[in-house]
């Protein structure tokens, strides 16, 4: 099993970003991160490193607030991300 070190950032990050389409891949699966987000995790500009993310989605609110408290017990921080459909 690979080893993850979690990228803390230095300080609050609060910023707006858009989803969007790879031609290519045909599929919304192109996330761009913006400068502030790259300044806050600096390692993110190693080009030789390998990065990986992982993604939870809580349907009720009892679930999400289960995880807080096992968050609590340690390790990273959460980035939160909320996904809208532009008019």
């Amino acid at each position: 099993m690979e080893s993850k070190k979690p990228l803390v950032p230095r300080s609050y990050i609060d910023i707006d970003g858009k989803v969007l389409y790879s031609e290519g891949d045909q599929a919304w699966n192109l996330v761009r991160l913006k400068k502030e987000v790259l300044n806050e995790f600096y390692q993110l500009r190693e080009k030789s490193s390998k990065f990986s993310y992982h993604m939870s989605y809580f349907r009720v609110y009892e679930e999400l607030e289960k995880a807080i408290r096992g968050l609590k017990k340690g390790g990273a921080l959460p980035v939160l991300i909320w996904f809208y459909k532009e008019e």
